[in-house]
């Protein structure tokens, strides 16, 4: 069976985008990039939300961009790689290869579906995730944790929810930038 993950770039007070939808500081640098895309290459399946997966779009032509530095073409071609499936009852067609559109998010059908992935699914954008994370499909939390506090915006996590966490890994980078990976415990 498939993992679950929800993979986040939050700031210190647990924000994706600052008050007014700006994630700039949430950037990651060459170091934490290419850490990224070790976690990302086994991802076979990605699960959007409209306004994510409209930021991820990017991705599809970034590639060939030459000013981009091999860390990014490479997570280019791994983004590629994967199947997307984009959830949204306002978006009628994608800009992207190997990606559908789905109206409605049902956890039984994300449920079968990590039982026939033959690789990890990854969940993106806090409002999707905060709906996965309720429904306990999450299996595991990649959060990198920037040093920067906004004050206020888009949280990372869903608020009045709880949940025990087992953490399996964590890593600290030049940029003061800190990694933790953690496992929903049962």
């Amino acid at each position: 069976m498939a993992n679950l993950i929800y993979s986040a770039i939050a700031s210190l007070d647990g924000y994706v985008a600052d008050k007014s939808g700006g994630f700039e500081w949430a950037q990651p640098d060459e170091e934490v990039h290419a850490f990224i895309n070790e976690l990302e290459r086994p991802v076979v399946t990605y699960l959007y939300g409209r306004k994510m997966y409209e930021t991820m779009l990017y991705w599809e032509s970034a590639q060939s961009a030459i000013e981009h530095t091999p860390v990014l073409r490479e997570f280019a071609l791994i983004w590629k790689a994967a199947d997307k499936i984009v959830f949204s009852r306002a978006l009628k067609s994608v800009s992207s290869r190997k990606t559908r559109i789905e109206s409605k998010f049902d956890p039984e059908r994300i449920r079968q579906l990590k039982e026939r992935t033959g690789g990890d699914m990854a969940i993106g954008g806090a409002s999707l995730a905060s709906t996965a994370i309720r429904v306990g499909l999450v299996d595991e939390w990649h959060l990198f944790i920037v040093p920067v506090i906004v004050g206020g915006g888009r949280r990372a996590l869903p608020d009045g929810f709880d949940q025990k966490l087992e953490l399996l890994e964590e890593r600290r980078f030049g940029n003061g930038t800190v990694f933790l990976r953690y496992r929903t415990r049962t």
